[in-house]
């Protein structure tokens, strides 16, 4: 299945809308990260698995692909975290896409589940 979740990526003092889309199909598993990523946004594939693990949700044994746009724009930081977990959980229809379709995620996610805050929101 396919989700999108809207989240955003500080651009000097501006801040840049940023689409976090998750797809989990068929196929040789694999959890692959897209889309011109600081080496801590890449970690948040390690993070959001085990938060998720440790709160109970096992993602499937399937080929998970996420891809962060625009592709041109930096990502950096751990805030993209909470927008990947809810990305996921979406795709795995845990959470309704309607629910995500008006909502802008930002926050680090802890080993332990826990959204975690994150620098740089006012902007």
């Amino acid at each position: 299945m396919y989700s999108i979740v809207k989240t955003a990526a500080l651009h000097g003092i501006k801040g840049i809308p940023v689409y976090v889309e998750a797809d989990i199909s068929r196929g040789m598993p694999m959890f692959e990260m897209v889309g011109f990523l600081a080496s801590e946004v890449k970690e948040a594939k390690e993070r959001v698995r085990i938060g998720l693990k440790n709160s109970g949700i096992e993602l499937p044994p399937s080929h998970i692909t996420i891809n962060f746009t625009p592709a041109d724009i930096r990502k950096s930081g751990s805030g993209f975290d909470l927008a990947v977990a809810a990305a996921l959980l979406c795709a795995m229809g845990m959470i309704p896409k309607e629910s995500l379709r008006r909502a802008c995620m930002l926050g680090e996610v802890g080993l332990n589940g826990e959204v975690l805050p994150v620098r740089g929101i006012l902007p």
